[in-house]
């Protein structure tokens, strides 16, 4: 499971999981980079978890920061920045204030999604009926999980 740093959105916690029971791997907005990746494969390939769930959040602050700074131009930290320009491909301009963001976290974790189950590694594994690959949001309002697509 790719999840978000927010400790509102524990994986253990919204899935009501003990420690040892998921293959956890969080970073700030669900960015997909190569440590990342890395893991999630080793968690597929050598583990043969059943599922890869690219799980987003309300309320996102990574996306939110994102969000803020290709509207405004503002300048965010090196490592801050980073993470906007990973998120920023998802970012909805059609959309303002809150529904912006919204929207962008349901198109940024579709778009990792993608990203996800096309890598080389996985895609032969999942088209041959491997784990599936499935993008999710946590409601912080409600504590549900809906599946997107």
């Amino acid at each position: 499971m790719l999840g978000c740093v927010d400790s509102r959105a524990s994986p253990e916690l919204v899935f009501d999981q003990g420690l040892g029971d998921l293959l956890t791997v969080r970073s700030a907005g669900e960015v997909l980079d190569e440590a990342v990746l890395g893991s999630i494969a080793y968690g597929v390939l050598e583990l043969h978890v059943p599922l890869a769930l690219v799980l987003a959040h309300q309320s996102c602050g990574a996306v939110a920061a994102a969000v803020h700074a290709d509207g405004t131009g503002e300048p965010l930290p090196a490592h801050v920045r980073y993470l906007a320009e990973q998120i920023r491909p998802s970012t909805d301009r059609g959309q303002e204030g809150d529904a912006r963001v919204d929207a962008t976290i349901n198109a940024h974790v579709l778009g990792v999604r993608r990203r996800l189950a096309a890598e080389p590694d996985l895609a032969g594994k999942v088209a041959t009926g491997g784990p599936a690959v499935v993008a999710a949001r946590y409601e912080l309002r409600d504590q549900r999980v809906r599946t997107l697509s």
